[in-house]
């Protein structure tokens, strides 16, 4: 099985994908699709495998009309082979959301929808300069389980100044009250040369607090666990039976096809590709009949590292059984000796041939998997 992700780089604010307003945003909106449209044409033998999942990512994908959605979707049907009950995700903001809207996905074929939450409470949202309200926050929720949306996820931000343990809980028991099965959470992170970064440094707003988010790391594992969600990689908690099947093909290393400025594809073997992030160049080299992309071939030891990272990031953890029929006895070893700090100090355990980290471990996954990592 593999994946598709469409990436539709439009916003309502100038970004860093567009730096384009959303005036001219809108004038290459049709253009746009249809470049997308023609490279999923053209690259329609780079994918041989049944298509399991799609998803509409971004910039806002929400900003499609519905018939723009079924263009795509048309034309991925007619060159792709997509099984019939494909988990496709719509990424949404909840100041995009409607009634109306909602239904028009589920007609398209939208099964699943992924909302840009972020906080329920308002001086999160305007700290974060997000477009909704707190109001909005709720609302979208009850009207997309109305309309018939029952496979729902939101991303919730935590770790920011100001956010205290006590309305970091009280945003996790929101969620849960609203019978979410699926929770993608974050630590905030302050991203080099950003608008945010330019504040921290000018003492216009505080910078992160490690020992902060660590708590809130912590608060959020045990209340997760305790209602029944699975960890099953470090951002993300899912009730059973609703675990994003996208994004487990990432980790799990299998093909997927990105389409859009930006997007990035990899053949499950050694071959991983992406495509320019410039908007207008990206539309006029597919008028051309030109796929404007760069790509590289991945060594072993890449694969090997990507493995460690992935997949100690996930509840299975590495195994190392798999290590070795994909790359020898050796390697377990070297791995190994790389482990023994981090099972002396309880950061990972091994269980049924499998490194997996512990709850003290789980804060440290990336340090960790560095640590890992063969050369």
């Amino acid at each position: 099985m593999a994946g598709i992700y469409i990436h539709v780089p439009f916003c309502k604010k100038a970004c860093h994908y567009c730096n384009f307003h959303f005036s001219t945003q809108q004038q290459l909106k049709p253009e746009m699709v249809k470049a997308i449209c023609t490279e999923a044409s053209l690259r329609k033998n780079f994918i041989l495998e049944p298509i399991n999942t799609i998803y509409f990512g971004g910039g806002t994908p929400s900003l499609l009309s519905v018939s723009e959605l079924d263009t795509i979707l048309t034309t991925l049907k007619e060159h792709y082979k997509i099984i019939t009950d494909a988990e496709i995700t719509l990424e949404a903001n909840p100041d995009d959301i409607s009634a109306d809207k909602l239904n028009q996905w589920l007609k398209a074929g939208i099964n699943r929808l992924s909302i840009g939450i972020q906080s329920f409470f308002e001086e999160d949202l305007q700290w974060m300069n997000r477009a909704h309200n707190a109001l909005q926050a709720k609302d979208c929720i009850e009207q997309a389980r109305t309309a018939g949306f029952s496979n729902l996820t939101i991303d919730l931000i935590y770790g920011t100044p100001g956010l205290t343990n006590e309305r970091w809980q009280q945003n996790i028991q929101t969620a849960l009250s609203l019978d979410i099965p699926h929770l993608s959470c974050y630590a905030l992170t302050v991203e080099p040369n950003t608008a945010l970064d330019h504040m921290v440094r000018k003492g216009q707003k505080k910078d992160v607090d490690a020992d902060l988010q660590a708590t809130h790391f912590n608060i959020l594992t045990q209340t997760l666990e305790a209602e029944g969600f699975e960890h099953y990689e470090i951002s993300n908690f899912a009730k059973p039976g609703f675990r994003s099947q996208h994004n487990s093909s990432y980790w799990q290393g299998k093909p997927y096809l990105g389409l859009g400025p930006s997007s990035h594809s990899f053949d499950g073997a050694f071959t991983r590709q992406w495509n320019i992030s410039n908007n207008p160049l990206y539309i006029s080299s597919l008028q051309q009949g030109i796929i404007p992309f760069e790509s590289e071939t991945l060594t072993i030891t890449q694969k090997i590292n990507e493995y460690l990272m992935t997949s100690l990031r996930t509840m299975e953890g590495i195994s190392l059984s798999f290590l070795q029929n994909n790359w020898g006895e050796e390697r377990v070893h070297d791995i190994m000796r790389s482990a023994e700090p981090h099972l002396d100090q309880l950061n990972i355990q091994l269980k049924d041939q499998h490194l997996i980290l512990t709850p003290k471990g789980k804060f440290l996954a990336d340090g960790i998997a560095a640590d890992l990592f063969v050369e």
